[in-house]
This record gives C-alpha cells, sequence and structure tokens, in this order.
C-alpha cells in the first residue's frame, strides 16, 4: 500500500483519505477486484466512502499508470497493480476463477517469436481461457 501511495504522490496525486483507502484496497488485494469489489473492501474501512469516489480513484490511478486494467471475458473490467511482478492468467470460464502462473518456457518462446518477426519484446500479457478437466 505504502509503494502505491509513494507512486501516486511522485506522480503528483493529490492523495485524500479516501484515496488512500483505494490505494490500501489495491494494495492489499491478492486477487484481481473489479470496482465493486473494491468499493465493498474500501466501505468497511471507511464508510463514507461513495462507489463514484471509488470509481473516480480506479480512473485516476489507471489513467496514472498506477493500475493495470485487465479484461478476462465476463464484462467486468478488473485491475490489479499496475508495477506487480509479471504473471500470466489462466481463467476458469466456468467459474472466473483467475489463476496467475509464471512459466519460463513461455516467455523464452515470446521472446524468439518477437526476435524471428523483427522484434525486441517489452512487455506483453497472456490470457488463458479454459476449463477444468474432468478426472476419471
Amino acid at each position: 500500500m505504502a509503494d502505491i501511495i509513494a507512486r501516486c504522490e511522485a506522480k503528483r496525486l493529490r492523495m485524500t483519505d479516501q484515496r488512500r483507502i483505494v490505494a490500501r484496497v489495491i494494495g492489499e488485494a491478492e486477487d484481481h477486484p473489479d470496482v465493486e469489489e473494491m468499493y465493498a473492501r474500501a466501505v468497511k474501512l471507511d464508510p463514507r466512502i461513495s462507489i463514484a469516489t471509488v470509481y473516480r480513484t480506479v480512473k485516476l490511478f489507471e489513467e496514472a499508470g498506477i493500475l493495470d486494467r485487465l479484461e478476462f471475458g465476463d464484462g467486468r473490467a478488473r485491475y490489479e497493480d499496475a508495477e506487480r511482478d509479471h504473471h500470466d492468467h489462466l481463467i476458469d470460464v466456468n467459474t472466473g476463477e483467475v489463476i496467475e502462473f509464471i512459466d519460463p518456457e513461455i516467455e523464452a518462446l515470446q521472446e524468439r517469436i518477437a526476435e524471428r518477426l523483427g522484434y525486441r519484446l517489452v512487455g506483453h500479457r497472456l490470457e488463458l481461457l479454459g476449463v477444468p478437466v474432468k478426472k476419471s
């Protein structure tokens, strides 16, 4: 949380008490909450915070590069700290569960593909959609 607040302050964003609460919610999140989930968490810390404030703060943080907006095909924009260590996502299309993973082979393959096409990879997002395999 302190890291998010420090990055906001470094970008000269005015950090009100309510923005600090949203930063805390984001910093403590171990999942990929949407705005409604962030609001539910924030209101537990400060019952006076409005959902409109959370929406405005999330938009501000996204525009400032503090948050990454993620679309997992369920019609909900979800968010995570833009400076988290790199990882990819596997989304269970039945439940919406999002599993984070890192795979060195995939990372190397993406680098090779970019190089073969004449590019140096500077970033990527990988989202796999799947359904659980039924075990017999």
